[in-house]
C-alpha cells in the first residue's frame, strides 16, 4: 500500500457505496434496512470489541475495531453527518480537559 488508509477514505468510500444497488453493496443494503439495522450492527460490533479487550484478545480486538468504525461510518452516513464534523466536535472538546468537558455537557442537560 503506497498511502496511509484514512476514516475519511473509509467514509467517502461508504458514501459512494451508498450510491450503489444492495445486491453489490453490503454498505448499501444495510442503508437500505434502515436506521435500526444498522445501529443494531454498530452496536453488537461494540460489544463485540468489548469482549476481545476484555479477553486481552489483540488481534480480535484489532478487527473488531475495525468493524466499530466502519458501522460507525456507516451510521454518520444515514444520520446524514460528516465524519468532519465529528472530528470537529473532537478538537472543541480538547480544548479543555476531559472532566470539564464532561461537566460542561452535563450543565446543558447533555
Amino acid at each position: 500500500m503506497t498511502k496511509d488508509f484514512t476514516l475519511d477514505d473509509l467514509a467517502a468510500l461508504i458514501a459512494s457505496r451508498s450510491q450503489s444497488s444492495a445486491d453489490k453493496s453490503y454498505t448499501k443494503s444495510l442503508l437500505e434496512a434502515g436506521v435500526t439495522r444498522v445501529a443494531k450492527k454498530f452496536g453488537e460490533e461494540a460489544v463485540e470489541a468489548v469482549i476481545a479487550a476484555v479477553a486481552r484478545d489483540k488481534v480480535g480486538l484489532k478487527m473488531e475495531a475495525a468493524d466499530v468504525l466502519y458501522h460507525l461510518l456507516v451510521l454518520l452516513q444515514d444520520g446524514g453527518v460528516p465524519l468532519q464534523d465529528v472530528i470537529q466536535e473532537l478538537a472543541r472538546r480538547t480544548q479543555q480537559s476531559g472532566h470539564q468537558e464532561k461537566a460542561s455537557r452535563a450543565s446543558q442537560g447533555a
